[in-house]
């Protein structure tokens, strides 16, 4: 039965962004549905896709997941863990110093963490290389206004 856990979460998740959807405001321009268009397509989309995930997942059910097996041993609890705490320290620091210096932290953590300190270098320049590409790219390119 944990085999069907993931599945349902996402029927009910398309479902309740379906409903979202069909509840948003319509345009004032033009075709008064023209905003719910594509955030329908994406919420049937997800919701086709899920109820297949879901019976291909029912068929399984008997079967012992290995996977679940190898999620809960060795070093992927740590991570997992890790990982969340950090995402929670990243949230908390985004607006009080801004996109690129929260950015580069948070990443050059997580990189620290997943490749260990022996890629120390390559670490320091991927986080200050990709934080600075993806500022770069929405504030001066794109000209979005980034905390």
């Amino acid at each position: 039965m944990f085999r069907l856990i993931m599945p349902v979460f996402l029927i009910v998740l398309s479902i309740g962004y379906l409903i979202l959807t069909f509840n948003m405001d319509q345009a004032k321009v033009g075709n008064p549905n023209a905003p719910m268009y594509f955030p329908a397509m994406i919420g049937f989309f997800l919701l086709i896709i899920s109820i297949i995930y879901l019976v291909q997942e029912w068929k399984k059910r008997g079967e012992i997941i290995e996977e679940v097996k190898e999620l809960v041993s060795g070093r992927t609890p740590v991570l997992i863990g890790v990982t969340v705490v950090l995402i929670f320290i990243y949230t908390f620091l985004f607006e009080r110093i801004g996109f690129l210096y929260s950015t580069t932290l948070f990443l050059g953590a997580l990189l620290f963490l997943v490749n260990g300190r022996k890629h120390w270098l390559q670490n320091i320049i991927v986080a200050v290389v990709f934080s600075f590409l993806s500022w770069y790219s929405f504030a001066e390119l794109l000209n979005v206004s980034l905390p």
